[in-house]
């Protein structure tokens, strides 16, 4: 499943990509040793010579493409391959041997499963075979054995790697649609359990007050009041629902944010003030840290960055806090505050009152500061009545 890691890390994963059959084609330059012996007429006949190896490096490119494009297709051309390199390094020998490399290569590159070390221990020992037949002792045959099984092994391997990272995105996708589902599911339910016996509730009293309007307006005045008032409690409790979806708090995204900025080599200093505050203040700071530590680790460049959250103009009453996310990185090349995120957290803070600010410090850097109200009294009388 997606960790909150992952989450973080995303944008520092992007451009990834795995093998294709165009990085394997280089290894058909193996035909050059072949060519060579050809050209300073060490190989004959050359009627047979020039077919072999044309063959050879045909057959390679075929099956390298094949391997990534439709395996299936790709064992029939390997096993031409390994016929034509085999009976053309038997009767030529001298450098046609390098084509037993190029064999391995395609073979590592094509075969899955428990006869890959089959196949390739096979080819060593046919590499070693046709060395000590062409008169190498077996000092002068190692070099090319170790070739030929680390040419087929290390692209095997890399081959392999790719094919269960593959499998591992697509394992975490069908897990975050799973999630999504689920938590569709869930706000389905809280929203009935939430609006359903609120919205009968209200139902019923608007039915009241359409009799009583004519018999006794006093009386429905009370009960368009009591509709009023579960209106606006309904409300409130919507809103603190959504809440909990848009943000996990300020505690959680602060426990993140030390995680994701150590996992990005950026050095952390927290530094916050014991707070209680309503559960939207919370989840709205809870979503500055996450935008800000995001901004960093995505664009700063910065060695350290300080995360600093204290109350400022306090009162016997009501306060203020103020959150700043501070890095040491170069000057940015964007002007800022144009971003979708910043703009969706300024949004955010206007609309329970509070500012947002974003600054270039003389001393370099960067600075995003939130400021929002802190009903302190407000709160602590509600969790003394609960």
């Amino acid at each position: 499943m997606t960790t909150e890691r992952d989450t973080w890390l995303d944008p520092l994963r992007g451009g990834e990509r795995g093998p294709d059959a165009k990085g394997m084609f280089i290894w058909v330059l193996l035909t050059a040793g072949p060519v060579w012996d050809i050209a300073h007429g060490r190989s004959h006949p050359l009627w047979l010579a020039w077919p072999a190896a044309a063959a050879a490096a045909g057959l390679y490119l075929l099956t390298t493409h094949y391997a990534f494009a439709d395996r299936r297709r790709a064992l029939p051309s390997l096993g031409l391959l390994a016929a034509v390199v085999l009976t053309a390094a038997t009767g030529f020998g001298d450098n046609w041997l390098y084509l037993v490399i190029m064999l391995a290569t395609a073979t590592g590159i094509a075969v899955r499963g428990r006869i890959l070390p089959l196949l390739l221990f096979a080819e060593c020992a046919a590499a070693l075979l046709l060395a000590v037949r062409g008169g190498a002792g077996l000092t002068d045959a190692a070099p090319l054995v170790w070739g030929t099984f680390t040419a087929g092994l290390i692209p095997a391997m890399i081959v392999a790697l790719w094919a269960a990272i593959d499998e591992l995105k697509a394992t975490r996708e069908e897990l975050a649609r799973t999630a999504v589902t689920e938590e569709r599911l869930r706000f389905s339910r809280d929203l009935h359990d939430l609006l359903g016996h609120t919205l009968s509730v209200m139902v019923v009293k608007a039915e009241a007050v359409r009799r009583l309007t004519r018999v006794d307006a006093e009386a429905a005045g009370t009960q368009a009041a009591d509709i009023e008032r579960i209106g606006r409690q309904a409300l409130a409790e919507v809103r603190a629902a959504v809440t909990g979806y848009r943000g996990r708090g300020l505690a959680a995204e602060l426990d993140a944010a030390r995680t994701v900025l150590a996992d990005a080599g950026i050095g952390a200093v927290v530094r916050t003030c014991p707070v209680r505050a309503a559960p939207e203040i919370d989840a709205l700071l809870g979503w500055a840290v996450r935008e800000g530590v995001t901004n960093v680790v995505r664009h700063s460049g910065a060695a350290a960055c300080d995360i600093t959250l204290r109350e400022i103009d306090p009162v016997e009453g009501d306060g203020r806090l103020l959150l700043e996310i501070r890095d040491d990185g170069p000057a940015r090349g964007k002007a800022p505050g144009h971003g979708n995120g910043l703009t969706g957290l300024r949004e955010r803070v206007r609309a329970v009152g509070g500012s947002l600010e974003i600054a270039t410090p003389t001393d370099g850097g960067f600075l995003l500061g939130v400021s929002v109200p802190y009903a302190k009294a407000v709160l602590y009388d509600k969790e003394e009545q609960a």
